[in-house]
């Protein structure tokens, strides 16, 4: 609807994780440069929290997209609420191997094939698992022994962990020691300060195709950055709906008034979602 009011080449506030529009804040900056090193060491689990819609995914698919000049082979897996069999099966799913009616022996033996053909032809095998919050710590064991594949010198296989805040309660378990003393590097991703997140909008309008219009004035960002606490989604959210906004008012400058405007629009709409009939 706005982009072609507005001459955008796409839309820049999209709610799905999308690393073309990774913006470098400094926290973004600091946990990419934990991966980093995590994947330079070659060696055990790297850990990475922060609430929902604080970039996590964005800043892993952002890493992946680096990781197409080097050899190697990554996955990801998402859907994590699975007991310690399916997982196995999910991870094989997600390297690209057998995996149907296979015993847990089986599906062992499959993946340690496929990490020793990747070390021989120099490749580094890469698991990055997406809200590890929800797993179980069952789970979390198992994905702890695929680390004991070893050749003679390396671990075959290097793991990220990304979950919710609350996952660092789950690794303080008193059944998550082995998996704590094989955690290289940990990063809590926080919001955006102020400042940020007004360098945030301007970075994916300008990515979008921003040729100034609409001029969004300087007091909105206060008004933006206090909704959202910072968080990358949210600001996402609220920002898609003030270019809606003015579309449909035909406003070629916003300001504190139409964000105001559009603040409470969404909040009667959430006080309406969570009413009781």
């Amino acid at each position: 609807m706005y982009l072609a009011y507005y001459g955008f080449a796409e839309k820049p506030f999209q709610l799905k994780p999308d690393p073309n529009f990774f913006f470098p804040s400094r926290g973004h900056k600091r946990a990419a440069a934990y991966l980093e090193y995590g994947l330079s060491q070659e060696d055990g689990f790297i850990i990475i929290t922060g609430d929902v819609g604080a970039g996590k995914t964005t800043l892993m698919r952002y890493l992946f997209q680096k990781l197409r000049q080097e050899r190697v082979a990554a996955a990801q897996l998402v859907s994590t609420r699975l007991d310690p069999d399916d997982a196995l099966r999910m991870v094989a799913a997600a390297f690209g191997l057998s995996y149907e009616g296979l015993s847990k022996a089986a599906l062992l033996l499959e993946l340690e094939r496929f990490m020793r053909k990747c070390e021989r032809e120099s490749t580094r095998v890469l698991l990055v698992v997406d809200e590890a919050q929800n797993l179980l710590p069952q789970t979390l064991e198992e994905l702890r022994m695929l680390s004991n594949f070893q050749s003679d010198n390396r671990p075959l296989l290097q793991t990220f962990l990304l979950g919710q805040p609350e996952f660092r309660r789950t690794l303080l378990g008193s059944q998550m020691q082995q998996l704590r003393q094989r955690v290289i590097a940990t990063y809590h991703l926080g919001p955006l300060d102020q400042a940020e997140t007004r360098a945030y909008i301007e970075h994916r309008l300008q990515k979008a195709g921003w040729n100034g219009s609409p001029v969004l004035q300087d007091e909105i960002f206060e008004v933006i950055h206090n909704f959202s606490a910072g968080i990358p989604r949210k600001i996402n959210l609220f920002c898609d709906r003030l270019l809606i906004m003015g579309c449909l008012e035909e406003l070629q400058t916003l300001g504190k008034a139409e964000a105001n405007e559009v603040m409470l629009d969404i909040q009667k709409e959430f006080d309406l979602a969570v009413s009781p009939e």
